[in-house]
C-alpha cells in the first residue's frame, strides 16, 4: 500500500512546460506606456518609497526653498571662483621697494626734496641720504613730536625747512652742510600762557623769500577764537653770508679748540681733527647770528557787513580808496535799521523756499581754515622785475590790506589747488562747483558741477605738458594751446579727469564707487616727471601706479611682505621734487621703537620706458622775454578775431537803429 502512495505522488510531481507560438519580438509601445509630463523631472533616480515618504506642506514648500537657497549659493561661489581666477589673470605687476631705512620713532610727515629725505619724528626733525639712505643729522632740542614740514631749495646744496610740532608752535630751519640751524620760533611763547597761539598751516615761497603762517588763538578784547595769516620776509641773502663765512674760516684751517671726540686717528696714532665735525660746531655757533624774520604782512578775516559808522557822507568819502583797489564794503552809509528791515522783507517774501534749522544755531560754529598759495610774478599781479621796493618795506600791522584780486565763488569754498607755474587755480565749492580759472587772462577756464552724490575731498592738477604731435621748441602758440588737467577726488571714493582747454572741455570718470571697503582711494599724488600717471593709495595697504590716458592701473608697489603700510587710511609719504622716488612708511606690525621708511626709484622699474618719453613737460616759471611773447601772441590773436567780428556787430547795430528809427517815425 505505501509502494502505491508513493508513486502516486511522484507522477504528480512533474511541472508543465509552455512553447511561445510567436516570435521574439520587442512589442511596439503603446499610449498607456507613455510618459507624463509631471513625472518627467522624477524618471531618473527615483526613489521607490517616494509615494510614501513624500511631504506634506508647509514641509515641501520649505525643502524647495531650502533648495533653491542652495542652488543660488553654489552660483554665487563658483561667480567668484571665476572672477579670483579672472583677477589673477588680469592682476597688475607688483613691485617691491628698491630700497629702504630704519629711523628711530614714529614718523608723522616726509618731505623730499634734492638729494635729501627730511621726516618729522615723535622726537624731532632728522635729515637722510638719499643717495647713501643714511642719517646726517638729527635736531632734538625740543623733545616734541613734529607733525607737519615744508621745504624750499635755497642753491649750493642748502634748503629752507618749516616745521610745526604737536603743541601748535611753528619754526624755521636752514639746512647747510649736513647741519640743521634753528632759525626762529615763530609763535612760541614764554611768558604769558594765555596769550600762546597755534599755527593751523604753513607754507614756503619758491626760493625762500618768504614765509606764511595760519595763526589761531584768542582775541585780546573778547574771549573768541579767531585765524589770522602772517607773512614774514625771510632774509636769506644774508644768511647766505655769515654761513658762507663760516666754511672759509673753517677751510682756512682747524679751529683753535677743538671738544673732545672731534678727532680722527691716524695709522700712527696721532690724532687728527675732523673737517666734518668742526665745520658743524662752527655751523651751530654761528646759529645765534642768523637774523630773525620780519613781519611784513598780517590778513584778518573781513569784519562782516554792520551798519555805517558815519555821521555824514563827507566822513565815508574820506574813509575811501582812491579806486586802485577793490574795497572790502565796510565804507558804506547803510544803516543798521535798513539791514534789518532789508532782512525782514527777504524771509518774509521767500519763506517757503527756505529751510531754517533751529538745532544749526544752537551749535557752535566751526572754525573755519584757510588755504593759501604763493604766487610767482605774472600779468595780473603788481609783482616782478618792474615793481621796485625797499628792502625794509612792510605795510602797518594795524592796517587792513585789499585784496588786488577777488576771484568770486557762489560757495563757501572745500578746497583749492594751483599749478607750479601759477597760471591757472581750482576752487571746488560745496555745492559740488569747480572753477578753473586762468590767472593771467582773468577769467574762468571752465566750469564743472558734479552730482550732489558727489561730496569733494581734495583736487590735485596734474603736470602740464605737451602731447608727441606738439613736441616742438617752446611758444606762445603751444602754451596756449596747453589742456588743463584736474584731478578730483570724492569722499566716496570715486576719482575724475577734469580737461580743460581753450577750445575742449570734458569730464572722464578714472575710477567708481569699489565693491569692496579696501579698494577705496584714500589719497592720490601727482608725479612731476610722469605727467601723464597718477598714484592711487587704497586702504587695503597697496598704491597703485594708473595711466589715465588708457585708465588702466599699470603696476602696485607694495612693501616686502614683513612689513605694511603704515595707516593706509591717511599714508605718510612723498615724491621728491625731482619726480624720481616714491618715499612711503612701513609698517613691522610689532611695538618696536622704530620704523621702516621704502624708497621705490621709478626709473629702477621697466614701466619708465613706456611713460617717460610720450610727453613734454613744460616749464614752471618763464623767463619775461617769453611771458612777454605770450600777451603779445595772445593780444594779436584776440584782434585778429575782433576785426573779424566788427563788421558783423556794426551791420547789427545798423539795423537795430534802423529799426528805432522806424519806430519813432510810426508814432
Amino acid at each position: 500500500m505505501n509502494n502505491q502512495i508513493s508513486n502516486t505522488k511522484t507522477g504528480s510531481s512533474k511541472m508543465p512546460f509552455y512553447l511561445r507560438k510567436q516570435p521574439l519580438e520587442i512589442p511596439p509601445p503603446t499610449e498607456k506606456d507613455w510618459i507624463k509630463k509631471d513625472e518627467e523631472e522624477d524618471i531618473f533616480l527615483k526613489d521607490p518609497h517616494q509615494a510614501v515618504d513624500s511631504l506634506p506642506q508647509p514641509y515641501r514648500m520649505i525643502n524647495k526653498l531650502l533648495g533653491l537657497i542652495f542652488d543660488q549659493a553654489w552660483e554665487v561661489i563658483a561667480g567668484l571662483d571665476r572672477q579670483e581666477i579672472k583677477k589673477q589673470l588680469l592682476a597688475p605687476t607688483l613691485y617691491q621697494p628698491s630700497d629702504g631705512f630704519q629711523v628711530v620713532g614714529r614718523a608723522n610727515c616726509l618731505a623730499a626734496a634734492g638729494d635729501y629725505i627730511f621726516i618729522g619724528l615723535s622726537t624731532g626733525l632728522s635729515v637722510f641720504s638719499m643717495p647713501q639712505r643714511e642719517k646726517l643729522f638729527s635736531w632734538d632740542a625740543v623733545r616734541l613730536e613734529v607733525c607737519a614740514i615744508r621745504t624750499t631749495d635755497l642753491g649750493n646744496g642748502s634748503h629752507l625747512v618749516g616745521s610745526v610740532d604737536e603743541m601748535g608752535i611753528a619754526r624755521l630751519f636752514y639746512f647747510i652742510k649736513e647741519t640743521i640751524l634753528h632759525i626762529k620760533a615763530i609763535n612760541e611763547v614764554q611768558e604769558d600762557v594765555s596769550k600762546r597761539t597755534t599755527c593751523a598751516e604753513l607754507e614756503l615761497s619758491r626760493g625762500g623769500d618768504y614765509a606764511a603762517f595760519l595763526l589761531q588763538g584768542k582775541s585780546r578784547r573778547a574771549c573768541i577764537s579767531e585765524a589770522w595769516l602772517e607773512i614774514y620776509r625771510l632774509p636769506k641773502d644774508s644768511w647766505r653770508k655769515e654761513l658762507e663765512y663760516v666754511q672759509t674760516v673753517a677751510a682756512a684751517g682747524p679751529a683753535p679748540t677743538s671738544a673732545a671726540g672731534h678727532f680722527k686717528e691716524t695709522k700712527a696714532g696721532h690724532p687728527v681733527p675732523d673737517p666734518q665735525q668742526e665745520l658743524q660746531q662752527l655751523l651751530i655757533k654761528a646759529e645765534s647770528r642768523l637774523g630773525p624774520p620780519a613781519l611784513i604782512l598780517k590778513i584778518k578775516s573781513p569784519k562782516p557787513l554792520a551798519g555805517t559808522i558815519f555821521k555824514n557822507p563827507f566822513e565815508a568819502l574820506m574813509k575811501c580808496d582812491d579806486g586802485n583797489v577793490f574795497g572790502l564794503g565796510q565804507n558804506h552809509l547803510i544803516k543798521q535799521c535798513q539791514w534789518d528791515f532789508q532782512e525782514a522783507l527777504f524771509y518774509s517774501t521767500f519763506q517757503q523756499y527756505l529751510e531754517v534749522d533751529i538745532e544749526q544755531e544752537d551749535k557752535e560754529e566751526k572754525p573755519s581754515y584757510a588755504t593759501f598759495y604763493f604766487h610767482l610774478p605774472g600779468r595780473m599781479l603788481p609783482f616782478g622785475t618792474e615793481t621796485k621796493t625797499e628792502p625794509g618795506f612792510s605795510l602797518p600791522l594795524d592796517s587792513e590790506p585789499k585784496p588786488d584780486i577777488v576771484w568770486p565763488c557762489a560757495a563757501p569754498i572745500t578746497c583749492s589747488a594751483i599749478t607750479p607755474c601759477s597760471t591757472y587755480l581750482a576752487f571746488a565749492c560745496e555745492d559740488g562747483t569747480i572753477t578753473v580759472w586762468d590767472k593771467f587772462i582773468g577769467f574762468p577756464l571752465s566750469v564743472t558741477v558734479l552730482r550732489e552724490e558727489y561730496v569733494i575731498r581734495s583736487i590735485h592738477f596734474l603736470p602740464l605738458s605737451l602731447p608727441p604731435s606738439e613736441k616742438t621748441s617752446f611758444s606762445s602758440k603751444n602754451f596756449a594751446s596747453t589742456k588743463v588737467r584736474l584731478l578730483v577726488l570724492c569722499t566716496d571714493g570715486t576719482l575724475h579727469l577734469i580737461t580743460s582747454g581753450a577750445k575742449e572741455y570734458s569730464t572722464k570718470l578714472l575710477a567708481d564707487t569699489p565693491e569692496s571697503p579696501g579698494q577705496t582711494i584714500s589719497a592720490v599724488a601727482t608725479i612731476p616727471t610722469l605727467p601723464n600717471a597718477v598714484l592711487i593709495f587704497f586702504r587695503e595697504g597697496t598704491v597703485g601706479l594708473m595711466d589715465i590716458a588708457k585708465q588702466d592701473t599699470i603696476c602696485h608697489f607694495i612693501p616686502p611682505p614683513s612689513h605694511t603700510v603704515a595707516s593706509p587710511w591717511q599714508p605718510v609719504f612723498s615724491v621728491d621734487t625731482d619726480g624720481q622716488y616714491l618715499i612711503l612708511r612701513g609698517d613691522a606690525g610689532g611695538t618696536a621703537d622704530t620704523e621702516t621708511i621704502f624708497l621705490f626709484e621709478f626709473k629702477s622699474y621697466p614701466f619708465m620706458e613706456s611713460l617717460a618719453d610720450k610727453f613734454e613737460l613744460l616749464p614752471d616759471y618763464l623767463p619775461w622775454d617769453k611771458q612777454y611773447n605770450t600777451f603779445l601772441g595772445d593780444s594779436l590773436q584776440r584782434l585778429s578775431t575782433i576785426s573779424q567780428q566788427m563788421p558783423e556787430c556794426w551791420s547789427q547795430l545798423q539795423t537795430y537803429a534802423a529799426a528805432l528809427q522806424a519806430a519813432r517815425q510810426e508814432k
